[in-house]
């Protein structure tokens, strides 16, 4: 089911330039200094193409429920999502919209100084002034009234949020929002999915910060169950 991307507009900063490419099932929303749209078409058009040749001859990557290993000679951005993947304990393809954020972000930072990708809910920051990303976390009585501050000395960096109760992405759990900071996006993503995968009930809110905890490399998570919510970590929360 389509659900209208309401939420892109959460992340301050009038004085950036927007742009939206698809490209088959990515969907970017990114915002630079100027209109980047054939910058990013062609290099979401690249990063797609090493995934999908890769997955031609290695089906079971995009299957996968668990960790596995790659073949030697990966490209990079297989190689990096089968890593995030095993810290988490989850799928490759649960790192998969981190991962593209992050290297179409990466490059487009040859024509930009700032620059924020997002994807489903997956964000690449990279920024020169501190900005606000809104939490949004569907039905919740705290959605839309918490942001999370992102400093520039903190840049460039991955948040993304998991959902059980928006969206369409492959959840075990029920949390209305899992939301991930690690300098790598992709490990946010895996991670993100991971810890939602936990969130059974409000319970299971500090079983979900001991996971985190223990995931080298993430900095910091946002769990939010109902009018509840759990943090960890180098996380900055104000009035949205």
């Amino acid at each position: 089911m389509f659900e209208p991307r309401t939420y892109r507009h959460w992340i301050n900063g009038a004085d950036l330039v927007d742009a939206v490419v698809m490209v088959k099932e990515t969907d970017l929303y990114i915002r630079a200094q100027r209109n980047l749209e054939e910058e990013a078409k062609a290099s979401i058009l690249k990063y797609r193409a090493y995934l999908e040749e890769y997955i031609k001859t290695n089906p079971h990557f995009l299957a996968a429920l668990n960790p596995i290993e790659v073949a030697d000679g990966a490209p990079d951005i297989v190689v990096e999502m089968a890593g995030a993947a095993r810290k988490c304990g989850v799928g490759p393809m649960a790192a998969v919209a981190g991962a593209i954020a992050e290297y179409v972000g990466k490059e487009l930072l040859d024509y930009s100084n700032e620059v924020i990708v997002e994807n489903g809910g997956d964000l690449f920051l990279k920024v020169d002034t501190k900005r606000q990303v809104g939490i949004y976390a569907g039905d919740s009585a705290l959605s839309g009234k918490l942001a999370i501050e992102v400093w520039p000395e903190e840049t460039p960096m991955g948040m993304c949020t998991s959902s059980g109760t928006v969206g369409h992405s492959l959840s075990y759990g029920k949390a209305d929002a899992v939301i991930a900071v690690s300098p790598s996006t992709a490990l946010a993503d895996a991670a993100a999915t991971a810890i939602g995968n936990i969130m059974k009930n409000v319970r299971d809110i500090n079983k979900a910060i001991d996971f985190a905890m223990s995931v080298d490399g993430l900095d910091g998570i946002v769990v939010i169950k109902g009018s509840d919510m759990g943090i960890w970590g180098k996380v900055r929360l104000s009035e949205a």
